[in-house]
Parts: structure tokens; sequence; C-alpha cells
């Protein structure tokens, strides 16, 4: 697929790496020959120093041809402009990076008249994922298919746990619940499991439930956390708010600390719900008098990952029961070794959200892809997708299928249900497939049916 992007910040850059990992063609443009020369180096992509609104600099780039248009400079006039400008010289599909609350409240608009297809929301998308999170407190991470029947949260296995020495086959006998484990990482390995396969202290678990099920299954393991009533969120910023206004309207209660004091008092009046506190969330003296102790939850959301990390450690000392970090250059591997272990990268939610486009477009002709999510930092895809008439696979029982390697059928769901299935179930038309695997979903089908 031919997919140009302009603006090669974090997100920009993150992207890049994405798409050139899945063999699309791709060329980037930024400002910056410096930044351009770098990225082209480390991804092995084309790339070419200019200004994204340039006719003759899109039409260098091949915009005029393009599948996809991708626009992430840090001007949301100059990435709409962009997108405008491509779509006319005939690039079929465009997306913006668009950070104005009121600019996305007109996604109809750009998309019916000005022909945008995405609009990416960086701040948004991250506030919407940390609250997911703290609605399933139990989990390192939560997704959800088929608009909330089936969820797929990871869960790391520590001392104690029952599932420790266990074959992932005697799950179901154990514990009387319809879960399935569709993904271990353990250390640098990650691992589609079988039914052989035992778990060990320190693996990462993904699993796909319905929500009553993971809660059932997660009380059988002990570590089932209550909803979280009382959160404090540290970092006013564009993600601050959003989280902040998102925890309101769900009934929880939201302490939010801020060090800008105009800042503050802008917080306050859009916020009027919220305890908008004057403060250096960075001092433990001010965490400790405004309750930090007595939160459920703290979500560290300032602009420097240091002062996050800090923030989160003390938190974790002082046995708060959920901690957020969020994080732009760290490393998530390197938090989870010292402790912190739901971490959040604005800039990986955000590709993560193209990646998803991307792949639907991938899917076009071969099925409707629904939902797609990305774990182990990308070494490991779960996707959702609408079985359609023509497909060979269909009516055929599963054991009768020569699965890919590593792929596995999480769920399926028809006429509403939830289905786990086995190896005597098949695929009809309408149903919704969740599938787990090491691939691009372009093949998908292709695995799934068995042919070479």
């Amino acid at each position: 697929m031919n997919i140009v992007i302009v603006g090669l910040g974090k997100i920009g850059t993150t992207l890049t790496k994405y798409l050139a990992e899945g063999n699309h063609d791709v060329t980037v443009i930024d400002s910056n020959a410096k930044v351009v020369e770098a990225v082209v180096d480390e991804a092995d992509v084309m790339g070419i120093s200019g200004t994204g609104a340039s006719y003759d600099v899109l039409m260098e780039a091949g915009a005029n041809k393009a599948k996809l248009f991708i626009a992430m400079t840090g001007s949301d006039e100059m990435n709409i402009l962009s997108c405008l400008i491509a779509k006319k010289m005939g690039a079929e599909h465009t997306i913006a990076r668009v950070r104005n609350p009121e600019y996305s409240k007109q996604l109809t608009f750009m998309r019916d008249e000005l022909g945008i297809n995405m609009l990416v929301n960086p701040e948004y998308e991250t506030a919407y994922e940390i609250a997911r999170i703290l609605h399933f407190p139990s989990a390192l991470k939560i997704e959800s298919f088929a608009k909330g029947r089936v969820e797929l949260a990871e869960i790391k296995i520590k001392e104690g746990n029952p599932l420790i020495g266990e074959p992932i086959s005697i799950v179901h006998s154990k514990f009387q619940v319809r879960v399935l484990i569709c993904a271990v990482q353990r250390g640098e390995e990650v691992v589609i499991p079988r039914g052989d396969f035992v778990v060990q202290e320190g693996d990462k678990i993904h699993i796909t439930a319905s929500r009553t099920e993971l809660a059932n299954f997660m009380k059988k393991l002990g570590i089932y956390k209550q909803r979280m009533k009382k959160v404090m969120v540290v970092g006013g910023g564009k993600i601050g708010y959003y989280l902040t206004k998102q925890l309101l309207e769900a009934g929880h209660d939201v302490k939010l600390i801020e060090k800008d004091e105009k800042r503050c008092a802008h917080l306050s009046e859009n916020l009027p719900k919220a305890e908008v506190i004057y403060g250096d969330g960075a001092d433990q003296e001010v965490l400790l008098e405004e309750g930090l102790e007595q939160a459920d939850a703290l979500v560290s959301l300032t602009g420097i990952d240091e002062e996050n990390i800090i923030i989160s450690m003390f938190a974790n000392i002082k046995k708060v029961a959920k901690v957020v970090t969020k994080i732009n250059r760290v490393s998530v591997d390197m938090l989870n070794s010292v402790g912190l272990e739901s971490v959040i990268s604005p800039k990986q939610v955000s590709a993560n959200g193209v990646v998803r486009y991307v792949r639907a477009l991938e899917s076009s002709g071969t099925g409707s892809m629904l939902t797609l999510y990305r774990l182990v930092d990308g070494a490991v895809e779960a996707a959702e997708f609408e079985v359609v008439e023509g497909l060979d696979c269909i009516g055929i029982p599963f054991k009768d299928i020569r699965l890919k390697k590593n792929l596995l059928i999480g769920s399926i769901i028809r006429n509403n249900k939830v289905i786990f299935p086995g190896g005597n179930d098949m695929l009809l038309p309408g149903d919704r497939v969740v599938i787990t695997g090491a691939f691009s979903f372009g093949g998908v089908v292709t695995a799934l049916c068995g042919f070479p």
C-alpha cells in the first residue's frame, strides 16, 4: 500500500516505523531535513524535506497516487490543509491529527464535505484508554470487542497465583469459567499458547472473555479489585482535562492537581464537579496533604516522563491500589522492571488507531475488519472481523481447517451471544470472530481458511 506521512514528531515517527514493518511503501515529509534523514535511515522509507501543504512537495512524494495520506504535524490547520490538497490531487483516504476540541466536533462535516476520513486526537484517545483501565482496575490493560460483549485483558502472574505451574487446558475445569488465554509474554518471548502451555510466575497473560466471566475469573484468582471511586490526577493538561471529564461523567470522585495557576482557574471553571488543586504534584508533601493514601487510584500526567515515574513510584510505596503512568520517551519494559505496570504512551495509542484503519483497508474484499488491537509492543495483534458470504472456510468445522501456526480463534459472536469455539464449531455468514496471532491483517482470512 502506498502511504504518505507528513510530520515526523513523536506520533508520525512511531507510525512510520509501524507501517514500514508491515511492508508498505511509505514516503515521509517533514520541514526538518535532519529529522527526515534520521527516520529514512532507521525505518528504510523514502523521505522528502519540505512543507506538507506544498503541491510540488506532495506531488514529489506521490500523494496523487497514495492509497492513504496521513498528516501528523503539530498544527491542526496544517494537517487539515494538507489533507484537502492531497485529496484533490487523488489520494484515496486521508487522516489528520486534530487536537482542538472544536474541530473534533465537526467530524461529520470534515468527512462528508472535506473528504477527511479520520481525525486523530492523541490526548482524547489517551484519556479514553486510561479511563477504560480505571473502570476495570484488576487488569493492566483492557480492550473491548463486539461493543463490549467480549473483553481482552492483560494481567501479570504474581507470586501465589493459583495458575502458576498449571497447563492452561485446566482453566475451565478448575475455575469453572469460560475464558481463553490467547497470548503470553514471558520476558522478551511472546507465545500464542496451546493447551499444554504451563503458566509461570512473572508471565503477562492476555485473556479474552465476557466481562462477567472475566470478573469471575479474577475473583477466583484472588486479584479482583473493586471499582475505583476516588481518583487523583496529577497534571491538568489536555489529557488531564479529558480524563477528569470522563471520570466525572462515570461517577468517580476526582481530585486534579495542577501547578500552573492560570490553568487551574480554567480547569475549575470547565470542570465544576472536580476538586482542582493548585500545587506541584511532584512534591510528596502536596500529594500526602491532598489525600494520596486515601485514593483508590493515581494517574500521573505531567509533561515530563521523569516526574511521572517518580510520582507513580511514590504512589506504589504508599500502596495506592491502581497507578497509571503516562510516558513519551521511556521504555515500557524499563518501567515494568521497577514495578510500574499500567503504563500508557500517547504516541502508541494514536499510532495504533491509525494502524487499525490501515488494517481495515487491507481487509477490503476479504471480510469486514471491525476492531484491532496491538499487544506486547505490536508483536501480537487481536482482531475482530465480520464473516462475509463467499469465504471458503464457511461451514467447515475448525478441526478440519488448517489454521496458521500461532493463530487462535478467541470467540465468535453470533446473534448477540458469545461462543468460545471448539473443534466442531464453524463460521457462518454474519458472525463476528475475534482472533489473536502474529500476522498482518491482510492475511488473516487466508490464514484462517487454511490457504497457503
